[in-house]
């Protein structure tokens, strides 16, 4: 790939998902994007550069923006933010939320593990929270992911990665194929909608507590502090922030603290 084109590319997918490449990772674009190319009739990444600059295509673009948006994701993955979601925030929240109603953001879900173990650990600790009720709003920018954590089904490998084996069978259902779907005491529980997070969050409403773990790592310093600030004007004034335990938080205005106790967590000052 010529340094043109891999700039050319780098660029639209900055400016569309705030995803910041490096030229060592010109071997995703090749691997992600060269079936794309060839479904469109061309033979390689060269020739998909020239089609789109000659013939841009908004569905396409759309198309190249998830292909190279990671996906990864599991059931209480790297479990202690859960942990600490149970014995931590919720009676955090319980204390200063002025009612009985919480609601929660998993920003960047991709396939909705993430939302749907806040809803295992919610019903859960049903007991510890009598007349809570709560709202899960799961988010990402592509449409196909967004569409596969609504049904809820999940491959075998999907759904025994890192969930106890009493949860599977308590709260997921065995289709014929082999993979497993969520029951819909869990998928009520959340909602799911299609969110860029470079662009406002206003839409949204305001959240109690917000996942946005594992993504910031693929962004930028100045998009991470875009990122921070928005976030903050969703949260009220006691409203947490989660991101993942090896992220770093850019936060230039001074709008968060460390939450004690809890890596990866931030309050509202």
């Amino acid at each position: 790939m010529q340094p043109a084109d891999f700039n050319y590319l780098a660029d639209i997918l900055k400016k569309r998902s705030g995803l910041a490449l490096s030229e060592d990772k010109a071997y995703l674009i090749e691997s992600r994007l060269t079936p794309i190319a060839r479904a469109q009739g061309v033979h390689d990444i060269p020739q998909l550069c020239a089609l789109l600059r000659t013939k841009p295509n908004e569905a396409l673009l759309v198309e190249i923006t998830e292909a190279m948006t990671t996906n990864e994701s599991s059931f209480y993955r790297d479990i202690k933010p859960y942990e600490a979601l149970r014995n931590v925030v919720f009676p955090l929240m319980m204390e200063k939320i002025p009612g009985k109603m919480m609601r929660i953001w998993s920003a960047a879900c991709s396939t909705g593990q993430e939302p749907y173990t806040i809803a295992m650990c919610i019903k859960e600790d049903a007991a510890k929270m009598p007349g809570w009720r709560f709202e899960i709003v799961g988010t990402d920018l592509a449409k196909k992911v967004v569409d596969k954590a609504q049904a809820g089904i999940y491959s075998q490998f999907e759904a025994q990665r890192g969930l106890p084996i009493q949860m599977l069978v308590k709260y997921f259902s065995a289709l014929p194929d082999t993979s497993w779907q969520l029951k819909d005491i869990i998928r009520s529980m959340v909602q799911f909608k299609l969110q860029n997070l470079l662009e406002e969050y206003g839409a949204l409403g305001k959240f109690d507590i917000v996942f946005c773990r594992n993504v910031l790592i693929y962004f930028d310093d100045p998009i991470k502090a875009r990122i921070t600030e928005k976030m903050a004007r969703v949260l009220p004034p006691y409203g947490v922030l989660i991101i993942g335990s090896t992220e770093s938080l850019v936060d230039p205005t001074g709008k968060f603290e460390a939450l004690e106790g809890f890596r990866g967590a931030y309050k509202l000052k």
